[in-house]
C-alpha cells in the first residue's frame, strides 16, 4: 500500500522511508514540536498505514531539527477545551496516536533531542526502543497544570519506574534529565548523535526476520488490551479534569504571567 504520510507530505510531519526503516520527523521548530489535533491524527495515521505496508519493517519517531515535542499546542488545547467534545473521551486526537503507537505491531523507535513534554514522554512508554542525547529534557506537567496522567502512564511509569519513581515524576511534575531518563527505564541509552544511532539501530532490526520480531513484540506486550482500556479510562478522568476550576487557574496564571495559587481548591 501506498503511504500518505509521504504521497501526500504534512507540512508539520516529515516522512522518509529507506530500506524498510520509515522515519516520522514532527517538524515545527517555532514552537518546538508542539502537536494539535490535526497533526496528532496525521501521525497516528502514519502509524496504523506503516503497521499494514509490506514496506516497512520499522518505524523511527523524533523531531526534525532540535526538539521532540513540546507536548500540546497551548493554543490548539484552548480552542479545544472551549468546544464541547463530541463521543468518547478516547476519541479525542492526542488519544488516538497514543493508541496507535500503542498497538503498534512492529520496533517503534523514538529518538529524543531537546524536550519531551507532556504526550512527548508518555508516547516513549509506547515505544519499544527510546534513545536520547545530552541535550534532552523530560517532564510529565498535568498535575501542575489541574490535569491527571494520560496513555495509560498510571500503569506503565509505575511498571517501569517503580512506584515511588513514579509518583515522584507525577506528583512534582517537575523536569528531568535523559540521565534520570535512563535510571528509570524511559530510555535505553544517551547518545552523542541520537538521530544516526536510531536510525543505526533501525537498520539493524529491518535485516532481521519481521515475523519473528512482530511475535516477540506480541509476547511482550500480552496485556495490550488492558492497555488500551486504560489509556480510555485515563482519557476519562482526564477530560473531566479539563473542565475543573483547578484547570481554569493554571490556564489564567499561565495567560497573565503569574504563579498559580491552587490553595483556595481542596
Amino acid at each position: 500500500m501506498t503511504l500518505r504520510c509521504i504521497q501526500q507530505p504534512h507540512p508539520h510531519l516529515h516522512a522518509e522511508l529507506a530500506h524498510g526503516v520509515l522515519t516520522l520527523a514532527i517538524q515545527r521548530p517555532e514552537s518546538k514540536n508542539a502537536l494539535y489535533g490535526e497533526l496528532y491524527l496525521w501521525i497516528a495515521q502514519a502509524l496504523d498505514e506503516a503497521d499494514q505496508s509490506q514496506e516497512v519493517r520499522v518505524v523511527i519517531l523524533r523531531g526534525a531539527t532540535a526538539d521532540f515535542t513540546a507536548g500540546n499546542d497551548m493554543q490548539d488545547f484552548m480552542k479545544f477545551v472551549q468546544s464541547p467534545l463530541q463521543g468518547k473521551a478516547g476519541d479525542a486526537p492526542p488519544f488516538v496516536l497514543l493508541k496507535a503507537a500503542a498497538r503498534f505491531s512492529k520496533p517503534l523507535i523514538a529518538a529524543v533531542r531537546g524536550v519531551a513534554i507532556g504526550i512527548g514522554v508518555t508516547i516513549l512508554l509506547h515505544t519499544d526502543l527510546a534513545y536520547s542525547d545530552e541535550s534532552a529534557l523530560f517532564q510529565l506537567p498535568f498535575v501542575s497544570l489541574g490535569l491527571s496522567p494520560e496513555g495509560a502512564s498510571s500503569k506503565l511509569l509505575v511498571q517501569r519506574a517503580g512506584y515511588h519513581q513514579a509518583a515522584e515524576l507525577l506528583f512534582t511534575a517537575e523536569k528531568f534529565n535523559s540521565t534520570k531518563a535512563m535510571q528509570i527505564g524511559l530510555i535505553n541509552s544517551i547518545e552523542s548523535d541520537v538521530y544516526a544511532y536510531a536510525q543505526m539501530q533501525a537498520q539493524k532490526l529491518a535485516s532481521l526476520p519481521l515475523a519473528s520480531l512482530k511475535q516477540t513484540k506480541a509476547l511482550m506486550k500480552h496485556d495490550l488490551a488492558e492497555i488500551l482500556t486504560c489509556i480510555d479510562h485515563e482519557a476519562e478522568i482526564f477530560m473531566q479534569r479539563v473542565s475543573s476550576p483547578e484547570m481554569r487557574e493554571a490556564v489564567q496564571a499561565f495567560m497573565q504571567k503569574r504563579k498559580p495559587d491552587f490553595s483556595q481548591f481542596n
